[in-house]
Parts: structure tokens; sequence; C-alpha cells
């Protein structure tokens, strides 16, 4: 009996060896720094990643609309059902910024893409090339009276006067003439590599000073090609601060949403 009694002893006696107890604890610790860098490098790559690919659905259009997939390049306005009666009809347009040498001008009171030959003159409001917006005022264009405010994350239907703030005109840097306002108009992903528009909305003042307001949509064309600017916008071509349909009830810009197939002058 003794001698079953000193066997299971000998058994149950914990390993008192310093030196393989040692062991044991290095390999512990080694295991649990490898399970924590595992989940580290889960959460910096794999999440954000997932989060980005959530936030493009959502934003989607087939999420966001009730029917239709994303808009390719147009050159007119296509007018956009109003929700309050009393606004001026909203416009929204794809402009093709898909080149990156040269800029594609967009002039508000004629709502598309036009062609400039001149950029002195006063026939455009403002210039995409890829993800860079510029203005048709400061140190762009010193004969025109462009500029911008950003009114940050607000509705867009709440936005219905010219804000009593000074607008931002282009200025000079090192290289070419910017925008701070649209300088910063979109998020970039160093994961995905992607841009995402802001929900930002912006007031502009034209290059022959009258007002609209803006709100850019998305970066990317039907083929997932970069440079697909969908802008919604309100243009006000009777000069007021006001972004509410005149005394008559007609809107402001008829003319804009009369067809897609106008030839660019």
């Amino acid at each position: 009996m003794n001698e079953s009694f000193d066997s299971h002893s000998i058994h149950d006696t914990p390993d008192l060896n310093p030196e393989r107890q040692k062991k044991r604890k290095l390999w512990k610790n080694l295991f649990i720094l490898n399970l924590c860098v595992t989940i580290l490098l889960v959460s910096l790559f794999w999440l954000p990643l997932k989060l980005e690919q959530l936030d493009s659905f959502l934003e989607s259009p087939s999420v966001n609309q009730k029917k239709g997939g994303p808009a390719q390049p147009s050159r007119g306005a296509q007018l956009i059902a109003a929700v309050n009666p009393n606004l001026l009809a909203a416009q929204s347009i794809v402009i093709d910024a898909t080149n990156e040498d040269h800029w594609t001008y967009f002039d508000f009171s004629r709502g598309r893409q036009v062609k400039i030959h001149d950029p002195s003159s006063l026939e455009w409001d403002l210039a995409f090339r890829r993800g860079k917006i510029i203005s048709n005022g400061g140190a762009t264009n010193k004969f025109g009276q462009a500029g911008l405010m950003d009114l940050g994350e607000v509705s867009f239907d709440a936005v219905e006067n010219v804000p009593l703030k000074e607008f931002v005109v282009d200025q000079a840097t090192r290289t070419e003439a910017e925008n701070s306002v649209l300088a910063n108009w979109y998020k970039y992903n160093y994961i995905s590599h992607k841009l995402t528009a802001r929900k930002n909305i912006y007031v502009l003042r034209t290059s022959d000073s009258k007002f609209a307001k803006i709100q850019f949509m998305s970066f990317y064309c039907a083929d997932k090609q970069p440079g697909c600017i969908q802008m919604k916008y309100v243009y006000q071509d009777k000069g007021t601060k006001s972004f509410l349909k005149d005394n008559s009830g007609s809107f402001a810009s008829p003319a804009v949403a009369e067809s897609s197939n106008i030839s660019d002058s």
C-alpha cells in the first residue's frame, strides 16, 4: 500500500526544475504574443477593408436609389424629384474627369460640360481633373468671380439661402492653383486606396456671381474606373441668394433639364 501511495505521489509532484519552468513560461509568452500580433494585424488590415466595403455598399445606388445603377459620364444634367416643393429643382450630373492630363470644364448656367479654349473666359465655373477640382476665380483666373464655402455635413435641402460667410477663392501653390475648400472633398482610404466623397454641402459663387449649392456623390464610373464625379446641385440663375422658388412658382433653371444631348459650345 505504501508503494502505491508513493507511486501516486511521484506522478502528482510538480516539476520543480527551474530550466523547464523557464522554457514553459517562455513558450506560453510567445504564444500569447503571436496571438496578439495576429489580432492586431487583422484589426489593421482586414477590419478597415470590410468597413470600407460596407460603407461603399450602403452608399451605392443599389441601396440609396429605387432603380438604376451607377451613372455613366453625361454632358447634360438630369432633374431630381423635389422633396420640398418650395425649393428649386436639384440637378444630378456625372462629369467625366478621367483624363489625368487635361481639365474638364463645367458651366452651371448650361448644366453641362463645356469645351474651353481660353481658361480666362467666364464660360465655366468648375474644372475637374481626376480627384482635383478648381474654380474660375482667384489665382486660377483673375477675371472670374468664383469662390466656395464649406457648410459641413448638413442636410442638402436645409440650405435655403447663401450663408453670410466669406467665399474662399483659388490660391497659388508651388505647383498650380487650388481651392482649399475643394482640396478635401473626398476621404482617402489608405488600405483600399479608394476615394469616397464626403457628405459635405458646398456653396459656390459662380464666375459671373450667381450661386449654386453642391454635394459630391461619388468618384467612380460604372466600370470601377476613377474619375467619374457625380455631383448633385441646385443653381440659382437669378443672382439672388435664395435657393427657394420665386413668387411665380417656376424653377430657376428649366433649360438645364431639357435634354442631356446638348452639343458642346
